[in-house]
């Protein structure tokens, strides 16, 4: 399993979602979709909240070996 693949395809989905959900803000007025902008800093960062809780998305260490 290429776990680079992996983070950049969930890099995309996060920007995704998180342009998504402010677009949805802007469109239905419910401010709620605003916390869009959270998926949306994570995807730019490139940094992901559920891989370090869930330790699935790490790069397995030493993989230069």
């Amino acid at each position: 399993m290429d776990f680079n693949k992996i983070r950049k395809i969930c890099r995309v989905v996060r920007i995704v979602v998180g342009l998504a959900l402010i677009v949805t803000g802007f469109i239905t007025g419910i401010y709620w979709f605003y916390l869009g902008v959270l998926p949306l800093i994570a995807g730019i960062a490139n940094f992901c909240p559920l891989c370090i809780i869930t330790k699935k998305c790490d790069l397995p260490q030493n993989s230069e070996k």
